[in-house]
């Protein structure tokens, strides 16, 4: 059936065969060796449905829950078809491109691909042979088994960050690579060198891995830029977990005929219109502002069995920058070890963000990865056995996602997502009518009590209390966590008008509350019952206490000046993002009031005789305009009556 958008919808064959073996056509034995040492020992439903399909020359539109082997679904296809051509790509020429929306997602496809081409002979010579030149191995003991011209993949990695585009392109020319992995930016880039071709005779596939989120991230006109530089004649595979909420605009990208897979999971109860794993648990816990970090400590203290990779999403990068130093005091221990808290978030420097992505995935103790939606979709991120979301997405699209790091590729997986009593409780029926149905958190329990509440805001008043600079990390991360609530898309549901701020500041562990249009009417106590002195709360790095230190001196001399008053320098005071309207309007106060005190100075300095002369001027100004206006009048009329 083709539906309007020009989709051909077909449901993953009921009787296909998931055996590696059955594969119509076959692929090499090598790759059967290779998906069998990954852990496939028979094919996923959507590498079974689409698999077949990509390698016998069909654009596809792939819709499949997260942690489906989607990956793999287009690698093998892709390395197939470059494989099987009659002679080795030439010089500068390109076989196929995958696109990806973020750099970890496209480092982590490339990882994949060389795990597979390891399995090949020839293309592992190749890459090796490569490693030899820029001195990586030594020459002289790789022997040429396979023939020159025999196909090969040789994949490159473009994501920018730690490289230039200079760099990148001299990279390319040196190895000539046919296989590209990139990110929409950096790919535009290079496409744009005259010496990159995609002839129409050699250029094979072309893959948007996460393609709605390539659309959601802005990449629209590189996108175009990019496929404005391809050949028409190619194959075009669409894969992501939400393709249907993009689809219309993304079929237009230049797939002719596709056909579209949704690939569906069937729960216990038989339902079959599930996004998510059926091996993943999703809860939610209604609990206030204050009580979710003691009960994410009950959650870690009591699970079982004990999860070794947690992510834990706030909804900024500021959050997790402060939460990286004031978390860790509230968090339990289990069997005499503490859980390594990792941050990773999209204002982190690339080889940061690579570091500790990396890190995280390899970890092999208790680790907890406390990130942003940067971490929501796509990356897969092996044995991840909790999700907890602290802040609800302001994206609801966006919750799936970061759920689905959990339960992949069959494994049990929870994911719990905190809910303030109240409004925020709509969020649950919400959910249900986007077909993302989820349950009160039962086991474990996760219940606190007022005790455990007062202890953690006081052991993070402590963590905090001591370096000044936690207190600035606090400070900048609650007013972003304000606007981020602000600007959530169920505006109806997360209101700042329904929020409590003096749970919100202990939830924090705040020593006081910034300031904020958004509390100007707050009667509460700022202070939030905090006992701080201020003048002794020194920052750890020397040279800023020193700093604050002589801003203290100054604005005593200056207050204790005698004769011409000394003023000292004022530094320039952060403001909530909300006030600058307001400073706006003060601003154009001030400035009328200056003018109507001008206006009046120099009336007052005026001669009788040019005050007669004014005057007569106004007067002959008020006679024209009120005969413009009978004439208006008049014509108003005669039209009225026509």
């Amino acid at each position: 059936m083709i539906t309007e958008s020009g989709v051909i919808l077909a449901k993953p064959p009921v009787s296909v065969s998931r055996a590696w073996e059955a594969l119509t056509p076959p692929v090499a034995e090598w790759i059967l060796d290779a998906t069998s040492s990954m852990g496939f020992k028979r094919m996923t439903p959507v590498q079974a449905s689409v698999i077949p399909l990509f390698m016998g020359n069909k654009d596809v539109v792939v819709e499949a829950v997260t942690g489906s082997g989607k990956t793999l679904t287009f690698l093998i296809p892709i390395v197939e078809k470059i494989l099987r051509l009659e002679e080795r790509a030439k010089k500068y020429h390109v076989n196929a491109i995958v696109i990806s929306p973020t750099r970890e997602l496209a480092s982590q496809i490339n990882g994949v691909l060389r795990s597979l081409l390891a399995f090949h002979g020839p293309s592992t010579a190749a890459i090796r042979a490569m490693n030899a030149e820029s001195g990586s191995e030594d020459i002289e003991q790789l022997t040429p088994t396979y023939p020159l011209s025999s196909p090969v993949v040789i994949p490159q990695l473009l994501v920018g960050g730690d490289t230039s585009p200079a760099q990148d392109l001299s990279q390319f020319l040196k190895n000539s690579p046919n296989f590209l992995i990139a990110t929409p930016g950096r790919l535009l880039e290079i496409l744009s060198s005259p010496h990159v071709r995609c002839p129409q005779l050699s250029f094979e596939v072309l893959v948007l891995d996460e393609a709605d989120r390539l659309l959601d991230l802005g990449f629209k006109d590189d996108l175009q830029k990019i496929l404005g530089r391809l050949p028409k004649q190619r194959r075009t595979g669409l894969f992501s977990a939400s393709v249907s909420e993009a689809v219309d605009q993304i079929v237009r990208v230049g797939l002719r005929n596709p056909v579209k897979i949704q690939v569906k999971v069937k729960g216990a109860n038989g339902e079959v219109d599930r996004r998510t794993p059926a091996s993943l648990q999703m809860s939610y816990l209604v609990t206030p502002a204050s009580h979710k970090l003691p009960a994410l400590s009950k959650i870690l203290s009591l699970l079982e069995p004990l999860p070794t990779k947690t992510i834990i999403y706030l909804s900024t990068c500021a959050a997790v920058d402060y939460f990286q130093h004031a978390m860790p005091s509230v968090l339990p221990k289990r069997d005499d070890q503490t859980f390594a808290l990792i941050p990773l978030h999209g204002k982190h420097p690339p080889k940061v963000r690579q570091k500790n992505f990396l890190l995280f995935s390899n970890t092999s103790i208790p680790s907890i990865l406390l990130t942003t939606d940067v971490a929501a979709r796509g990356l897969d991120i092996p044995q991840v056995d909790l999700v907890v979301q602290i802040d609800p997405p302001s994206d609801p699209k966006v919750f799936l996602h970061r759920c689905g790091r959990a339960g992949r590729a069959g494994r049990k997986g929870l994911s719990v997502i905190f809910l303030q009593p109240g409004r925020e409780e709509d969020y649950i029926p919400f959910l249900e009518i986007r077909k993302t149905p989820i349950t009160s958190l039962i086991a474990p329990d996760a219940q606190v009590t007022q005790r455990d509440v007062r202890t953690a805001t006081q052991a993070i008043r402590q963590a905090v209390l001591t370096d000044r600079a936690y207190h600035d990390k606090a400070q900048r991360a609650f007013v972003s966590w304000v606007q981020a609530y602000s600007k959530h898309q169920a505006s109806s549901i997360f209101r700042v008008a329904d929020l409590d701020w003096a749970d919100l500041g202990n939830a924090w562990g705040l020593l006081k509350l910034p300031k904020m249009p958004e509390v100007k009417k707050w009667q509460g106590d700022r202070s939030l019952g905090a006992d701080v002195d201020w003048q002794a709360y020194a920052y750890k790095d020397k040279k800023r206490e020193e700093s604050r230190q002589q801003a203290m001196a100054t604005r005593v001399e200056g207050s204790t000046a005698v004769g011409k008053q000394i003023r000292p320098e004022k530094k320039q005071s952060k403001r909530a993002w909300s006030e600058k309207h307001d400073q706006q309007k003060e601003r154009e106060d001030r400035r009328n009031k200056r003018q109507r005190r001008r206006d009046r100075d120099r009336w007052e300095q005026m001669p009788p005789e040019e005050r007669d002369k004014h005057r007569e001027l106004e007067r002959m100004i008020e006679e024209v305009k009120a005969k413009k206006m009978k004439e208006d009048d008049d014509e108003d009329f005669e039209g009225f009556k026509t």
